[in-house]
């Protein structure tokens, strides 16, 4: 039997959006580290296809996409069968020692394929209020990991561990005017970071286009990084040249580290993937919760940040352009709002969480299977779960 086929492998169902992604891959590069082989199972969308070409050294398999949308209840289910049916096919060859399952409908049938096929399957929910999918697959996997501390108790299963939302390794702080000059940024000009997420929002690109002239009439030395999504990236381009403003404005940016790193502050959506890598580079942000999420999911995420002091709240519905200027320029003007923000996001980044759901995976499959694998659960030294008294998101209820 040759050295790689002792490896664990590990399939990590994360397709559908940046948030369930992004995550996924930083524990996947944990897994490499330890020794193991890593499948990424992504669904057919552009932000899937583009953002798994930063991935090395993983293999990655698309599955058609599932989606639940109101009164397409029979596509649903078909979408469902025709995606279970091709994870099965796709286990046939090899079938994994673990599933991961990163949220959304997508990571379903791959989690009931891996309990088909023996192996043991884990759940990682990021948001503050647990999907619909993940409530369900509760129900049916070995370990269930969280994000928020209050997610825990809505999520029906014995064995939920929290770990906080994984990040990529790049996301740490970095020096701002060299990440500016790599963007076409002046070193030394504030920068304010728009971004809807990986798809882009057209809620928050026009609350900013509204609120330019204002913005730059008070502050007309600041920059733009504008990350807009598909649709409007031509509708906010002309309106900063209409103004003359420097603003770089792309519909997606690869380089998520750069463009944070280069920020004063940023406008922002609160999914918890965001949201976390925020906290990892101690960016302070405005956030704006998209008023249309499932169970109004990003408002309670946003809602424990503000609570702490961690970020500034807009809520779109009712938002005017004043407003949002002036919650703007209370974190790109004045420092001590800025270093008080950071010191609380802080307390929000949990550097060691990949290192914790790689380690749990590992130590399940060893448990199912002693001495069969090569993959270390010990190396490297990771750090001790989350204590509630440890956690800032203790004490929101």
């Amino acid at each position: 039997m040759g050295k790689s086929s002792i490896k664990p492998l590990v399939a990590i169902a994360c397709g559908g959006t940046g948030g369930h992604l992004f995550p996924g891959l930083a524990v996947g590069d944990e897994l490499l580290r330890r020794g193991c082989e890593v499948t990424l199972l992504i669904s057919p969308k552009e932000v899937d296809q583009q953002a798994v070409k930063s991935a090395t050294g993983m293999a990655v398999a698309t599955l058609p996409a599932v989606g639940l949308t109101s009164g397409q209840r029979m596509a649903f289910l078909h979408g469902c069968w025709k995606s279970l049916v091709a994870a099965k096919k796709h286990f046939h060859s090899r079938p994994p020692q673990a599933v991961l399952a990163m949220g959304g409908f997508t990571s379903a049938p791959p989690v009931l394929a891996g309990n088909a096929c023996g192996a043991v399957t884990f759940l990682h929910e990021s948001n503050a209020i647990p999907g619909r999918a993940n409530r369900w697959l509760a129900h049916v996997v070995d370990q269930a990991f969280v994000g928020f501390t209050t997610a825990a108790g809505r999520l029906h299963h014995q064995n939920v561990l929290v770990t906080g939302t994984p990040v990529r390794a790049e996301f740490q702080s970095a020096d701002a005017a060299s990440c500016r000059t790599a963007l076409g940024l002046h070193p030394q000009r504030p920068v304010l970071l728009v971004m809807g997420g990986s798809q882009g929002a057209s809620g928050i690109n026009e609350l900013v286009v509204q609120s330019l002239p204002l913005l730059v009439q008070r502050m007309p030395e600041l920059q733009f990084l504008h990350l807009t999504g598909a649709q409007d990236a031509e509708k906010v381009q002309t309106a900063y040249q209409q103004l003359n403003c420097k603003a770089i404005v792309r519909p997606f940016l690869t380089e998520m580290d750069l463009a944070l790193g280069a920020a004063t502050a940023a406008v922002s959506r609160s999914g918890a993937s965001s949201l976390a890598e925020l906290a990892a580079m101690r960016l302070p942000a405005i956030l704006i919760p998209y008023p249309a999420a499932a169970d109004n999911h990003q408002y309670y995420n946003a809602r424990a940040f503000v609570d702490t002091g961690a970020a500034l709240l807009v809520e779109q519905p009712g938002a005017t352009p004043r407003g949002l200027v002036d919650a703007i320029l209370k974190l790109v003007a004045d420092s001590a709002a800025r270093t008080a923000a950071s010191e609380a996001l802080a307390r929000w980044h949990t550097p060691h969480a990949a290192e914790l759901i790689a380690e749990r995976i590992l130590a399940l499959v060893q448990a199912r299977s002693p001495g069969r694998w090569t993959g270390s659960a010990a190396a490297p030294a990771a750090q001790p779960a989350l204590r509630l008294r440890d956690n800032p998101q203790s004490a929101i209820a």
